[in-house]
């Protein structure tokens, strides 16, 4: 007997038919086709999130972003008006990376009035106009008005800054949906406390993302992370989550867990009970607006027990919202078939004191040792896929989030394929 509802189908799998419930083909995580297929066919058509506007906080800063899955470097920066935007980090005169310091292939970020390129000179304002030519009369006929920067569609949605290279794609807002937009008028600006990861990490993209759709996982892999008594309790229960949704190409997740404070303070190690603080974040939620009551899109099923919901915005950024009242971030870029780099970022109101910032210390380095737990089982999963020893596989119920993820890559890499005949 299931411990939560399921829906009116029998299953959260059946209730999308188009998905079937048969094994699930694991090619598409191994074939280096398939891989730059998916780069033109996905990421050079999708909307992808390369962070949020407190990484821009006055006018002139700027950040690097680079790009393997679409073959670029960009540059976002905040224009003397205000508004963000983002533009391929290449000089108009010789190609030359135009934003680096000491390393070329290094992201990196700051404050300027102007971008110049290291090789001539050439200037070009942050709204990528260019304003100087070094011996502009050298020149044959030029006018500066035609060598402005190449700029990327950008776009801000409830902080998070978006860009896409495609000029055809639809409007940012369109591509969000209404399941996405369901989080509108949580109170994401509040939180500018942030605690960063990044790795690189030796497994294809798509697999990483399958280990955070799904917590089928967590009472066996994570396992020594609680204490014994609770975690042979949740080994044997399992994971059901509370509500799944799907609004392709994106999909979500509603669990329970989070509370704050646990109902037995036995349940959890010595340190999150003198700190009331553990992986679920906190457990003394910030008094500020926005969190009672929630926005709509958040806790669908309304559940008593709601501890975290988790919004996979296609193909590769999720927005985690947790009842003590926090957020979290991930994105997986690719670099190849076989290695992506995993980032995540942690966000809190900031602290009123030391004891608030040792809660939020303790939640980020509890966060590192699972996500650490999760890329080790992941890279050795890629290393087994590449056998092609087993080629499908089965997924239950709790990871039809996984069986969608790979639906939506398949389809669209194939609906590419086929026009490009």
């Amino acid at each position: 007997m299931p411990h939560f509802s399921k829906p009116a189908a029998g299953s959260w799998t059946e209730n999308y038919p188009e998905l079937g419930t048969g094994t699930v083909d694991y090619t598409d995580s191994i074939d280096p086709q398939f891989y730059e297929d998916e780069r033109n066919a996905i990421f050079r058509k999708s909307w992808l999130c390369v962070g949020r506007d407190v990484l821009l906080p006055r006018r002139g800063s700027y950040f690097t972003k680079e790009l393997a899955c679409i073959g670029t470097s960009l540059i976002i920066v905040r224009g003397t008006d205000d508004v963000i935007r983002a533009f391929h980090n290449i000089c108009r005169h010789r190609g030359n990376k135009l934003v680096w310091d000491d390393f070329p292939n290094e992201e990196t970020s700051g404050t300027c009035r102007q971008f110049t390129c290291k090789y001539h000179a050439w200037r070009y304002n942050l709204d990528g106009t260019c304003t100087f030519v070094q011996q502009e009369k050298e020149f044959f006929g030029m006018d500066k008005a035609d060598y402005g920067l190449a700029d990327v569609r950008c776009e801000v949605w409830e902080g998070f800054i978006f860009v896409n290279v495609d000029p055809e794609a639809p409007p940012l807002q369109d591509y969000l949906g209404p399941m996405v937009k369901g989080l509108e008028g949580f109170p994401f600006h509040e939180f500018t406390e942030v605690y960063s990861y990044k790795a690189e990490v030796s497994s294809n993209w798509k697999l990483f993302i399958d280990a955070f759709a799904e917590f089928y996982h967590a009472p066996i892999l994570h396992m020594k992370q609680a204490v014994k008594d609770e975690a042979d309790k949740l080994a044997d229960v399992g994971f059901e989550a509370l509500h799944y949704q799907i609004d392709t190409p994106h999909s979500m997740v509603s669990s329970w867990g989070g509370m704050a404070p646990p109902k037995d303070l036995d349940m959890v190690k010595p340190i999150e009970r003198v700190l009331r603080s553990g992986l679920f974040g906190p457990w003394d939620r910030p008094d500020i607006e926005g969190l009672d009551p929630m926005p709509p899109g958040i806790n669908p099923s309304g559940h008593r027990a709601w501890g975290v919901d988790e919004f996979d915005v296609f193909p590769n950024f999720a927005i985690l919202v947790w009842a003590p009242g926090w957020f979290l971030t991930y994105n997986w870029w690719p670099t190849s078939v076989r290695t992506h780099i995993f980032e995540a970022n942690l966000y809190f109101t900031p602290p009123k004191n030391a004891r608030e910032r040792l809660r939020q210390e303790l939640t980020g380095v509890t966060f590192k040792e699972y996500a650490l737990q999760d890329a080790n089982t992941l890279e050795a999963t890629q290393t087994m896929l590449e056998t092609s020893v087993v080629k499908e596989f089965p997924l239950n119920d709790q990871e039809v989030l996984l069986r969608h993820l790979h639906h939506v890559a398949q389809r669209k890499v194939q609906e590419y394929r086929d026009a490009d005949v």
